[in-house]
Parts: structure tokens; sequence; C-alpha cells
């Protein structure tokens, strides 16, 4: 699983993993923002309403965990223990079926990317003090969950894929 807070370089691991023959999945926030944006919706009216906003990822989120084999490996980009991070962030209650859901996950190795400078783009609308603070929620979920957890410096993409096969 690949974690770390906004523009720490968790989608470009992703992509080189799997162009390594990795299977990997995608990050359903972006994933969410791209479904509603072809509604007409911007990304202004869809974060919005940020309980909507989250619940839609994490509607995805957990749709897509169940659909996995675990007997195989996966590389994640975020799991449903980000959403937990993401909803203190907020200051929102945990919608029940997250906590639920969260009683049910394993994972096998946590990798948590550390932060690069933020990079802006359509999707990602945090500043840095955002940035940091979801990074910090993130890595305090992970370490409480219990998962065994590994921090990736900020390396080039490939050292850090290299760094992150060393440490499965």
């Amino acid at each position: 699983m690949i974690t770390g807070g906004p523009s720490s370089g968790k989608t470009t691991t992703i992509e080189l993993l799997a162009a390594r023959g990795y299977r990997t999945t995608i990050e359903h926030a972006r994933h969410f923002i791209d479904t509603q944006r072809v509604t007409g919706r911007t990304v202004a009216e869809i974060r919005a309403n940020q309980r909507e906003f989250q619940k839609g990822v994490l509607h995805m989120q957990i749709e897509q965990e169940q659909s996995l084999d675990s007997n195989e490996v996966w590389f994640l980009d975020r799991a449903l223990p980000d959403a937990l991070a993401y909803y203190r962030y907020l200051g929102l209650e945990p919608e029940p079926e997250l906590l639920e859901a969260l009683k049910a996950v394993s994972y096998r190795k946590i990798f948590i990317l550390d932060l690069l400078p933020l990079q802006k783009d359509y999707a990602r609308t945090e500043d840095t003090d955002a940035q940091h603070r979801i990074h910090e929620l993130l890595t305090e979920v992970y370490q409480s969950l219990s998962f065994p957890c590994e921090t990736v410096p900020a390396l080039s993409p490939d050292e850090r894929v290299e760094h992150i096969l060393r440490h499965m």
C-alpha cells in the first residue's frame, strides 16, 4: 500500500510499479473528481460538500478493495485508512461503513512516501500547511492500526521504487 500526503509522488510510484508488471490500483479521490467533471460539475462544486465528496471516494475505495484477490500482490494508491485521516483532517465524523470496513482490512506493508514540493493541479487544492497536516494524520492513522509501516525518503522516482521492492 502506497500512501503519503498530497504531492508525495504516490501516483508516479504506482505508475512505475505498473510499468514493471506489478498489479496496481488507481487513486479514487482524483477518479471521483474526474467522474463528476464529465457530468458538467466543476472541481469547486464537487469539493463544496466535503462529506458528499468523501463518501463518494469511500464507496469507490471499499468496492475496489473488496474486489482484490488477497492472494495476489497488489500496490494500492491509497487505501481505506487514508479516508479516516481525511475525515479527521476535515473535522468530519467518519461514516459507519468506513469504521466497519476498517475492522476487516489487512495490508501486508504500508509504504509512507515522504513529501515532495507541493505541485497544484486541477484536482489538488491543498496548500503546504494542509499537505503537511494530512501527511501527519495519514502517518498517525496507519501507525495506530498496527500495520507494518516503512517510510520511503524523497528519492528519485526509480530509487523510491527500488526502495519499496527491497523492503516488501
